[in-house]
């Protein structure tokens, strides 16, 4: 009898421990298993199935392993039932320690929602990815993929643990690529100031695949949390950004001034200004043409994942460029100028009319002063003035 005992309290402990449950839900499952037997039993003895047959109890001793079934007080159990038990129950002692099983791992990985797990592609039906986790299969859905990553079996990557989900064929734990919550996971990962608490991440925005856009605020005095985020040369940034292929990731300093929070959303462009309608929650942004595209980003990413961050309307104007002032001297400066020049070549053209030598020479100098006559009633002193003193070079 002792030989029994220590063998049944034996495997007893052994079957909870292989499969992660406490030894009273086995107990349980033998419990509920002796009851659906003993029901059977009756059936096939051709009996009547009594009224309060629901009220019916089972105990099993867990030194021995003796299953007893009783009607209120009443111990009711047949002759030989222990072996008849033993032989009808196996299959479902195994069902009910399997949904025992199923339902420890599902409430261990309940408790890593929002978490980053490591798994490996298993398998593929249709456009969704089957992935192991270790003691459950995680199922990657075509809602939770990233369209520009390209999957493939036995490849292994780190993904978020969305939720636990029930479907037709029970619970199934939900992973995803896509969701924004696995970059600020990932940063947890690698920035101790987000594990002590210095440092949050207040808001993300992103495009997986593309580009993601984050906020974060220190706690703590004399903590930068962008410079926390990104580390030093870049380390930690950099780490995250391996995680998630070719997507580039936009770290900011989150504000409680919408206007600043949004200034700061949509960098790299700079010289922002910004006017809110607090009402409609409208942010109007005008910012240099020079910046225009900057802000907007290609494809509008830009500036859409500055709206999803800081949950504003965001309408960029691009900003007026000033004219150029172009500095001319004043009317009368210019006609005093063409006098005075004027003057002197008439001088020139006076002297050289005194001094021609030949009828020929003498005709020159008239046709020099035609084009200085010229010159001072059209204002073109330069022109002219190289027209006049090429006619003067000639009639030397």
């Amino acid at each position: 009898m002792a030989q029994a005992r220590t063998e049944f309290a034996a495997a007893l402990n052994q079957i909870a421990s292989e499969k992660g449950v406490e030894t009273e839900v086995v107990l349980d499952a033998i419990r509920q298993a002796a009851l659906a037997a003993y029901k059977k039993d009756l059936a096939l003895r051709n009996e009547i199935i009594p009224e309060n047959f629901e009220e019916f109890t089972s105990k099993v001793d867990p030194s021995t392993g003796e299953i007893s079934i009783f009607d209120g007080e009443k111990n009711v159990t047949p002759p030989g039932f222990a072996r008849i038990a033993a032989s009808i129950a196996k299959q479902v002692i195994m069902q009910k320690l399997n949904e025992a099983e199923r339902g420890a791992i599902l409430t261990e990985y309940e408790s890593k929602i929002g978490a980053v797990i490591s798994g490996g592609i298993q398998r593929q039906e249709g456009n969704t990815y089957f992935v192991d986790l270790g003691r459950a299969e995680g199922v990657l859905p075509p809602s939770e993929q990233v369209h520009t990553e390209i999957y493939h079996v036995n490849q292994r990557l780190k993904f978020l643990v969305k939720e636990i989900r029930e479907d037709g064929r029970g619970s199934e734990v939900v992973v995803s690529r896509s969701d924004p919550a696995l970059v600020k996971a990932l940063f947890a990962l690698e920035v101790p100031e987000i594990q002590s608490g210095a440092v949050e991440i207040q808001v993300i925005a992103r495009e997986a695949g593309s580009r993601t856009k984050l906020a974060a605020k220190s706690s703590q005095d004399g903590v930068d949390p962008v410079g926390s985020l990104v580390g030093q040369k870049g380390v930690r940034v950099q780490a995250v950004m391996g995680e998630l292929g070719e997507e580039k990731i936009d770290i900011i300093s989150y504000s409680d001034d919408p206007a600043r929070f949004i200034a700061s959303a949509l960098s790299p462009a700079k010289d922002i200004q910004v006017s809110l309608n607090e009402e409609n929650k409208v942010a109007t942004v005008t910012v240099p043409q020079s910046q225009l595209s900057l802000a907007i980003g290609k494809g509008g990413q830009n500036v859409r994942l500055a709206a999803k961050l800081t949950g504003w309307k965001i309408d960029i104007i691009g900003a007026e460029e000033p004219e150029l002032e172009v500095v001319e001297p004043a009317k009368e400066e210019v006609v005093e100028e063409i006098a005075r020049q004027a003057d002197g070549l008439k001088q020139e053209v006076k002297e050289a009319e005194e001094n021609a030598a030949t009828p020929e020479e003498k005709k020159e100098a008239e046709e020099a002063g035609e084009v200085l006559e010229k010159a001072v009633e059209e204002e073109k002193p330069a022109d002219e003035e190289k027209k006049l003193e090429e006619a003067l070079e000639e009639s030397k």
